[in-house]
Parts: structure tokens; C-alpha cells; sequence
């Protein structure tokens, strides 16, 4: 049985990404999986790797951005006895822990320069460099990273290696943000409503269609995270209710909706053909990028994977 079943999709955008994923899960390819913070990239590595071959084999999430430079290459690749103050024993490392199976990077960006060269070896040949040892040791481990940044950017502002974004970057899988899937919010509410209520012991509360259609409405930054905390929120504080859009903080006003009278866009008084309109506003980002799609999506504010669907939708493929 699939692990992916769990995953909650009824965006077309989202299952484009989830049915990329089913297939690399039986590989041993090396997957980059971008979406902003709260959209569940942890979620999606680990249904990957619970649907591979190496389903009982070490499963490692390390976030690179929790551990100090001066610790990191230590605790990814290990250290001989004495190579450092405090080094006391020879220790192993995440690599060697994870042999046969599957480590994730979490905010593989905030990687340190320093250490990418030696990620970089490994995905290149399988070898690793213990601090203070002049032998490497082969290990064989599949590697899932994630970002939530742009490492363009970082590539740019020298942050990050292009030769290791080329590495890690062999099956892109860019998570849309909530925002951008909202077909998606009802069916997570009655997901996590249903969860807190076991959880807790409380009777899961019901939302109305006015309290949905807000949150439909709202910009999301936390993204699924946000969400999830929301309900287990009302959850716990209003147990059998039924939730109104009175019963939500403040913020969940200040986007979407209270941006409804500073509008970018005016409707014509005839109307318009939204379809055709869209497909125009794709078809200029593709001519002003000369074709590039991660340019284009940024211009157009959507996601990679959001932009191919629509493309493909249009019948723009060859442009």
C-alpha cells in the first residue's frame, strides 16, 4: 500500500507533485524538494522514503540550520579521536548511521560553504572524509534535501555551489504553498479536526461556510503548519462548536481580504474570458523570459509545478 495515501491532494498542481514523487520513490535518485516554510516538505520526503526499497533501512532528517558551523561536518561525516578540542573518542557520523538508507537534509541552504565540497564528493563518488582522517569511507546512502529559499539567489550572493545544486537538483519537486491549492483547506480542517479530537478527547467543532470561505481567503505564510495549529486550537478551546469567522484572529482579515478595495485589477464592466486572460498572462512571462519557467512562475507569483500544469492546460507547452 502506498505511503502517499495520507497525503491530503485535491489540488491538480499539488498531485502533479505527488505523482512525480510515487515514481522517484522506487529510485535511488537524488530528489530537492522546494516549497515554502509549512507546506510539508518533511511530509513528502518521508512518504518517499517510506515508499522505497530502503523502507527498513535508517530514515535521518538532519535541519542544517540547527547545528553550528563548527559542529556540522562533525556530525555529518564524524571525527578521529583527537582531531579537535574535545574530540575524546573516535565518533561516527550521520553518513556512516545512515548506511543503506535514506538522510534527509532539511534547509540543505543554510549548508556552510565549507562543508558543500564535501557533500558534494560524496554524491559524486559515495566517499566521506572523517574530520582528522586521511582515509575516506564508502557509504551508500540516498540523499533528499529541501529548501525554502530561492538557491538561485544563493548561487548568485556566492552562498551556495551551482556544481552542488546540479547534484541535488536531479528531480526538482516544488511543493505548492496552501495559498495556491485552497481547493485543498476543507478536506485538511476535517483531516486535522478529526486527529486533535482523538488526540485530545474532544469532540472535533464544525466550521461554516463563512468561517471556510475566509480561510480560503487568507494569504496562509505558516501554510499547511499554520493550519494544522489553527485547528488544533479550536480543537482544544472550542470543542463541539461551531466555528464563525468571529472565532479567528485578527490576521486572517489583513490579507486577501481586507485587500479587496485596493485592487490592482479593475473588472470591466462587460466582463472578461478569465481562461483566455490567463492564458495571456502566461504566454507574455513565457516571450519577456525567453521561455524560462522558473522565471516566469516568479513573475507570475505561482509555483514551478503550478505554471506547468497551467501551461499544459492552455495547450502552451511549445512555447
Amino acid at each position: 500500500m502506498s505511503h502517499f495515501k495520507d497525503i491530503i491532494s485535491h489540488s491538480p498542481a499539488f498531485d502533479n507533485v505527488l505523482r512525480s514523487a510515487r515514481m522517484v520513490a522506487a529510485t535511488d535518485v537524488t530528489v530537492l524538494i522546494k516549497g515554502e516554510t509549512g507546506t510539508g516538505k518533511e511530509v513528502l520526503a518521508t512518504a518517499i522514503q517510506q515508499d522505497s526499497h530502503r523502507v527498513n533501512k535508517p530514515f535521518i532528517t538532519l535541519n542544517c540550520a540547527a547545528l553550528p558551523e563548527s559542529l556540522i561536518e562533525s556530525e555529518l561525516f564524524g571525527h578521529r579521536k583527537g582531531s579537535f578540542t574535545g574530540a575524546i573518542a573516535d565518533k561516527k557520523g550521520i553518513f556512516q548511521a545512515a548506511n543503506g538508507g535514506t538522510l534527509f537534509l532539511d534547509e540543505i541552504n543554510s549548508l556552510p560553504v565549507s562543508i558543500q565540497a564535501k557533500l558534494l564528493r560524496f554524491l559524486e563518488n559515495g566517499e566521506c572524509l572523517a574530520v582528522g582522517d586521511t582515509e575516506p569511507y564508502l557509504v551508500d546512502v540516498r540523499i533528499i534535501s529541501a529548501t525554502n529559499c530561492d538557491l538561485q539567489q544563493q548561487i548568485d550572493a556566492g552562498k551556495f555551489r551551482e556544481d552542488l545544486y546540479f547534484r541535488l537538483n536531479v528531480i526538482p519537486l516544488e511543493i505548492p504553498a496552501l495559498k495556491e491549492r485552497v481547493e485543498d483547506i476543507e478536506h485538511l480542517i476535517k483531516h486535522f479536526n478529526d486527529h486533535f479530537s482523538a488526540q485530545h478527547s474532544r469532540i472535533a467543532p464544525k466550521f461554516s461556510k463563512q468561517a471556510i470561505k475566509i480561510l480560503q481567503n487568507y494569504d496562509w505564510p505558516g501554510n499547511v503548519r499554520e493550519l494544522r495549529n489553527l485547528c488544533e486550537r479550536t480543537s482544544v478551546l472550542l470543542s463541539g462548536q461551531l466555528i464563525e469567522a468571529e472565532n479567528f484572529p485578527h490576521d486572517f482579515f489583513s490579507t486577501k481580504t481586507s485587500n479587496s478595495n485596493n485592487q490592482d485589477f479593475a473588472l470591466p464592466s462587460v466582463g472578461i474570458n478569465l481562461n483566455k486572460l490567463e492564458a495571456d498572462l502566461i504566454h507574455q512571462a513565457l516571450q519577456r523570459t525567453n521561455g524560462n519557467r522558473a522565471k516566469s512562475a516568479r513573475l507570475l507569483g505561482l509555483s514551478r509545478d503550478t505554471l506547468l500544469y497551467r501551461i499544459q492546460k492552455h495547450g502552451l507547452a511549445n512555447q
